[in-house]
């Protein structure tokens, strides 16, 4: 009898690292998402957030990039980025938000820190889950990942919507929990706490253990 878990090592050969928004557009001080936003403003409501993108987040997201790399296993990227200048295609709910990051933008850029190679394919979505808005699903499975490693931002928003909807299309999803990030260190720990029955979470260090890189 097959036993069925989510506790299942990675297969290379089955598997994909997908990076969720680390974009300039939210990931940067001067990025879109701030940018009209006082210092001080800044500093109460995003401070202890960017504050950990800069100590281990995204050295974590570096560490994973190049062990992946390394391993030959596909590295992927989504950004917020609509289809038109103007974001008449966007979600409803990005057009409530206000969100609309231009097609071609810097806002729409991976952050330098992690920019992909001209072979790594990047989904510009422009709504929550990037399964909803872009064709990966039909991508990861000519791809052939059935393995789906996600780490990105924010931990209680989009990386959560990729979760959910990737587990219900069918991959084992893997969260790497220090390299995931949102505003907030309540907010993280109950998106994790929330989160964790769907998917297997392991630390950045262990998963490029397992992998051998």
């Amino acid at each position: 009898m097959t036993i069925l878990s989510r506790n299942i090592p990675l297969e290379p050969a089955q598997s994909g690292l997908l990076f969720i928004d680390v974009q300039n557009f939210a990931a940067k001080r001067n990025g879109g998402e701030f940018k009209d936003m006082s210092d001080d403003e800044f500093e109460k409501e995003h401070g202890w957030f960017f504050e950990q993108m800069e100590s281990h987040v995204v050295p974590n997201m570096q560490k994973l990039q190049a062990g992946f790399r390394a391993k030959n296993i596909e590295v992927l990227y989504t950004t917020i980025e609509s289809l038109t200048l103007d974001g008449r295609d966007r979600s409803l709910d990005y057009k409530i938000t206000g969100f609309n990051v231009p097609k071609g933008s810097w806002d729409g850029k991976v952050i330098d820190e992690l920019a992909p190679t001209d072979d790594e394919i990047v989904f510009p979505k422009s709504s929550s889950s990037v399964f909803v808005s872009t064709h990966i699903d039909y991508v990861l499975r000519n791809l052939g990942v059935k393995q789906l490693v996600i780490s990105g931002i924010i931990t209680d928003q989009c990386v959560e919507s990729a979760i959910r909807d990737a587990c219900d299309l069918g991959y084992l999803v893997t969260q790497v929990t220090d390299a995931c990030a949102t505003y907030t260190p309540e907010r993280h720990t109950n998106s994790l706490n929330t989160i964790k029955g769907y998917c297997r979470q392991v630390t950045t260090d262990d998963l490029l253990k397992e992998i051998g890189a």
